[in-house]
């Protein structure tokens, strides 16, 4: 159902956004761990995981011991979790996910028989017709003809009801594991010269760029470790703005971490890996034997400010779809975002320059004379006006005047400006306390180059 629905059912209840990144690595987490109870591990959907426990449960007294064994150790992790064995991959998730338990060897059609037909594995349109022809359970389902059923709700219906039966296989495949890009290099003597160490970053970049080309992906941050003679570690850690595998440009990156590491009694081994890494397609390479990307030196230098101060300080401008002046851009990191082109500005030019409105004193409508700024302004030229309306959808304060005319202001003093009047001003001020209340109802928000 709906949120809006949940609601107003349960007042109280309480919500929070899915983070699905971080469910998939608890499921991966998950299914590495379930890899004690079987050899064959996959994901099973977004919310489980399967094994093939043939020629295991014995190991744990018999199918029941083994399930409970897994419940009991879920539970001491804290972990609610339901589990089936069937001798299907398709039984053990219908089963699974209807309460759980295990299918004793050939009695699949029993134990699926009381399962509502949705434990198959079909579309929700399916469920519906087969439930308007009064077929709601498995066991409904295990008398008909297969080739009725096939013309009329479609192949997909037959197949899985013969993968749960055990009439067509359905394998469980391990999933390969994600690739790890790191190497390591272990030296013949202890090394501690700034140089030296910068040599083997440079030999280990050589390898690790390699790795990540070969997988047409570039790392985004990478950890240099130091091993010590006295077995104390030291680490150097950077940040990439994009994915990168430029072993020259990524090992000027850690110049300024080494120079700060303690080499102790000397270093005898060195590990460079890279934790996380983004696709990244070939490379284009130029005539002159250089990256053809024009990118480069902003990336560089992105890079280098974020690993100073931090990725999220170095921000970048971004249009967003608004007509108001406040909100037409937002501030976002620029190592996570992209450039974007700006939209077609609206009929009149913006000033480059925007600030919070000031009032004015001014004479007339335009303003033949005002002052701003303790300076008395005298218009030579006003083009306008152009009206802009609050977004309803917002609740915004400096915007509960109303309509807000705007013209452009060009003074024979020299300052070009944008100034707006609003119409309600007085009334909205009477009746807000608003700082700009009174006759003073022209205001200047920004200013031309």
């Amino acid at each position: 159902m709906t949120l809006a629905d949940a609601r107003a059912i349960c007042p109280g209840l309480e919500t929070r956004p899915a983070d699905l990144a971080r469910e998939a690595a608890g499921l991966a987490a998950l299914r590495r761990w379930v890899g004690r109870y079987a050899p064959m591990v996959a994901s099973d959907g977004t919310e489980g995981v399967i094994a093939d426990i043939s020629g295991v449960p014995h190991l744990f007294g018999g199918e029941e011991a083994l399930r409970a064994d897994l419940q009991a150790r879920l539970a001491r992790a804290g972990l609610t979790g339901v589990s089936a064995i069937a001798g299907t991959r398709g039984a053990a998730h219908a089963l699974a996910r209807h309460g759980g338990g295990v299918i004793p060897e050939g009695k699949l059609a029993e134990g699926l028989g009381p399962l509502p037909i949705s434990a198959l594995r079909v579309d929700s349109e399916t469920v519906a017709a087969l439930s308007r022809l009064g077929l709601a359970r498995i066991r409904d389902l295990l008398p008909l003809p297969r080739a009725p059923l096939a013309k009329r709700f479609g192949p997909g219906l037959v197949l899985r009801l013969d993968q749960a039966l055990g009439v067509q296989p359905e394998p469980v495949a391990a999933e390969p594991e994600a690739p790890h890009f790191g190497v390591r290099l272990t030296l013949p003597e202890p090394i501690g010269l700034q140089s030296d160490v910068m040599a083997g970053l440079a030999r280990l970049l050589e390898r690790l760029c390699a790795k990540l080309a070969a997988a047409h992906r570039g790392a985004r941050r990478l950890r240099l470790e130091l091993r010590r003679v006295d077995r104390a570690t030291t680490r150097v850690e950077i940040g990439l703005a994009r994915p990168m595998r430029d072993p020259a440009r990524i090992a000027a990156l850690f110049q300024k971490g080494i120079d700060e590491v303690d080499a102790g009694f000397g270093i005898d081994a060195l590990r460079l890996f890279a934790p996380i890494t983004e696709p990244l397609a070939p490379e284009q390479i130029t005539g002159e034997g250089g990256r053809g990307q024009p990118s480069d030196a902003m990336a560089d230098l992105l890079s280098s400010l974020g690993n100073r101060i931090g990725f999220d300080r170095v921000l970048r401008l971004l249009p967003a779809q608004s007509l108001i002046p406040e909100r037409s851009h937002i501030l976002a990191p620029a190592a996570y975002s992209a450039p974007e082109p700006a939209p077609p500005l609206p009929p009149g030019r913006r000033p480059q320059i925007l600030f919070r409105p000031e009032p004015v004193t001014a004479q007339g409508h335009p303003p033949s004379q005002f002052r701003w700024r303790n300076m008395r302004l005298t218009t030579l030229r006003a083009t306008g006006p152009e009206r802009i309306a609050p977004e309803w959808w917002f609740d915004d304060p400096a915007w509960r005047s109303g309509l807000r005319d705007y013209w452009r202001i060009e003074t024979r003093e020299g300052p070009r400006l944008w100034l707006f009047t609003t119409p309600q001003a007085q009334d909205w001020g009477a009746a807000e306390g608003s700082a700009f209340a009174g006759t003073q109802n022209w205001y200047v928000q920004g200013e031309f180059a």
